[in-house]
């Protein structure tokens, strides 16, 4: 067994931690990590599986340091050669906050040196180790001279789901998007709206969740390469993955932007996972939007107004989208922007908010649940 931890946006960890429950493993959370106990195949489900979390880590170790030698010592102690294969390369990355050992390049170089130590000796090589096979992304993190050290299971971040052709200037990460999504609950019963596309990235994660298709179904993992995971594991759970799947559920989605030229990249971004006639993409001014079932679901991630010049039209869709809700009270809204006066401009406090972060811009998700 391993002790997992998925690392998350600030503000998701609940969302990412249902999705590794829900996969049957029980969860602990801290800030921006969910730690969970796993199997080789936990760290394959979790890869393939988990839509909101950045990474699959696995942890090797937990200790407090304030000297080298105490960070060499304790690293050199755990069983690196469990997890790293013998010609295995392991480059070295790090971070250190409010910690006593705040000089990064050196807790690297010292993490390097002690795995290098640990590794010779348990597979008894004198000399360079040679470093040619998989790779191990090991992370030493230090926080309040708490130092956690972890090999990364997933290789590029979980993001990249591979759909993603062209983006606009502000692009949401897939994981965000699909953790906005995952909020709203919806299923795929109801209409799904997106008047503020973009790229098309919501609506995309969208239907992948309403028609349960595995976020990683489509690229590679760093782990596929370790021996410690059994040859052939991945493929099998994509088997299952796709069995899973359902391709035939129909699903109403609809994308809309000002900008025609998005509309473009989104289309072509959905085409390529095969939602090409799943969503419905249109360039339309969101004043123009009206609703036609009795409910269904808004979800968006519109301008903040951060420019000059763009506040008074932000603030006019803002206001439409109030109005869109007074004449739609079964319909839910769900829309993440930095604009703090939001609730005043839907003329409507919000059923729950959420603190979350686009990037480095901290914005609130509001939610406001339809009538029941």
């Amino acid at each position: 067994m391993y002790q997992l931890l998925a690392t998350t946006p600030m503000g998701i960890e609940t969302v990412a931690a249902k999705e590794v429950q829900a996969l049957g493993y029980e969860t602990e959370t801290e800030n921006g990590r969910v730690l969970y106990k796993g199997d080789a195949r936990a760290i394959v489900k979790s890869n393939l599986w988990l839509r909101s979390a950045d990474r699959v880590k696995i942890v090797v170790g937990r200790f407090k340091a304030v000297t080298f030698d105490q960070l060499f010592d304790n690293t050199c102690q755990l069983p690196w050669e469990d997890i790293i294969d013998e010609n295995g390369s392991f480059p070295v990355s790090g971070k250190s906050v409010k910690s006593t050992l705040h000089s990064v390049p050196d807790c690297q170089a010292i993490v390097k040196k002690a795995i290098v130590e640990r590794l010779k000796r348990a597979h008894k090589k004198q000399g360079w180790l040679t470093e040619n096979g998989a790779l191990y992304k090991v992370e030493v993190s230090i926080l309040k001279d708490e130092v956690l050290l972890t090999i990364d299971t997933s290789g590029a971040g979980l993001h990249k789901r591979g759909y993603r052709l062209a983006q606009g200037e502000a692009p949401m990460k897939e994981t965000l998007a699909a953790a906005l999504v995952l909020l709203s609950n919806w299923k795929g019963a109801t209409p799904f709206i997106d008047p503020f596309c973009g790229s098309g990235t919501i609506a995309i994660e969208a239907a992948m969740i309403a028609q349960n298709i595995a976020p990683g179904f489509n690229r590679d993992f760093a782990s596929e390469e370790w021996s410690i995971i059994p040859d052939g594991m991945y493929d099998e759970e994509r088997i299952k993955a796709e069995d899973a799947a359902d391709y035939d559920k129909e699903v109403a989605i609809q994308a809309s932007d000002i900008d025609p030229k998005m509309i473009d990249i989104a289309r072509n971004n959905a085409a390529e996972v095969g939602f090409a006639d799943i969503i419905d993409f249109k360039q339309l001014n969101v004043h123009d939007l009206n609703l036609h079932a009795e409910r269904g679901v808004i979800v968006g991630n519109p301008p903040y107004g951060e420019r000059i010049g763009e506040r008074r039209e932000v603030e006019a869709m803002y206001t439409y989208l109030g109005e869109l809700l007074k004449r739609n009270p079964q319909w839910s809204l769900y829309i993440m922007t930095s604009y703090k006066e939001f609730e005043v401009l839907v003329d409507r406090k919000a059923t729950k908010r959420r603190k979350l972060f686009n990037g480095y811009l901290e914005c609130t998700y509001y939610q406001y649940w339809g009538r029941k």
